[in-house]
């Protein structure tokens, strides 16, 4: 018995106007993911819920996805999105298997369904869950002591990342999951449907590529230094670079003093 009930007219009407391409591994998979989608809007756990919506769901057999609903553009965009211009669900499936190809972890993707009546309504990525359960929002607060393993770990891997032409549009705080488990550092970069590959990333690129994190100034001292050792470049220049790219886009979105952004004692 299901663990979920469905409903047939829905899923039918689902099947019709939906348009589901599915990662080759998982085609067998195409009724049980039409189904998913059938039950989105009432069924599993919301785990964000903004401008898009994620939902962790499960299927009657018990195994877990994530499927995310993209924001339904509106006005002259529905109509760039149906005809002229990828939609984003398309793209971050498309960049999860690129990053997949180049050895960066993130969830894996499953595949992407389109739903239209006439123009595009509703867009939706589903993946496998990454099973980390933690973020780099917990860094708010946080001097590098005690961190420095997970920092250098990560400063590694957008090293690798930048060399690979590989460079995350958003690479903000809740955009980058990790886990310590069994003494090894696990991360995911999510959130990739703004992603740019070419050619191997330089200094200046690379260090503002930081600048969306969270943290105290050594916390963003230590990633500098880190991320220098990784690329060969000489740590006093990027230090200084990855700080000021950090500062300027902090002052500019928050309009106040840094230091009163990330200072634990100015909670609020």
């Amino acid at each position: 018995m299901p663990l979920y009930p469905r409903s047939a007219g829905r899923h039918a009407s689902i099947s019709a106007i939906m348009q589901l391409t599915l990662n080759k591994t998982y085609e067998n998979h195409r009724p049980v993911m039409l189904d998913l989608l059938s039950r989105f809007e009432t069924e599993g756990v919301v785990l964000y819920n903004a401008r898009n919506q994620i939902r962790q769901m499960k299927t009657a057999e018990g195994r877990l996805w994530v499927v995310k609903r993209f924001k339904q553009p509106k006005g002259l965009q529905r109509l760039v999105y149906s005809f002229f211009r990828m939609p984003k669900s398309e793209r971050a499936y498309r960049n999860a298997l690129r990053l997949k190809e180049a050895g960066i972890p993130t969830p894996e993707a499953v595949g992407y369904a389109i739903e239209k009546k006439g123009l595009i309504k509703e867009s939706y990525l589903i993946t496998r869950p990454a099973n980390l359960s933690r973020d780099f929002y917990e860094f708010r607060y946080h001097d590098a002591a005690g961190y420095e393993d997970i920092i250098e770990s990560f400063a590694q891997l957008v090293a690798t990342m930048h060399r690979k032409g590989i460079y995350h549009l958003d690479l903000s705080p809740g955009n980058i999951l990790f886990d310590k488990q069994n003494g090894q550092i696990r991360f995911a970069i999510i959130d990739v449907n703004r992603m740019r590959f070419g050619k191997p990333v330089g200094i200046e690129d690379g260090c503002h590529n930081f600048c969306r994190l969270w943290g105290r100034i050594d916390f963003i001292e230590t990633l500098g230094k880190a991320y220098a050792a990784a690329q060969g470049w000489e740590e006093q220049d990027v230090t200084r670079k990855i700080v000021h790219e950090w500062k300027k886009y902090w002052h500019i979105k928050c309009d106040q003093d840094i230091e009163k952004i990330f200072d634990r004692n100015l909670k609020r």
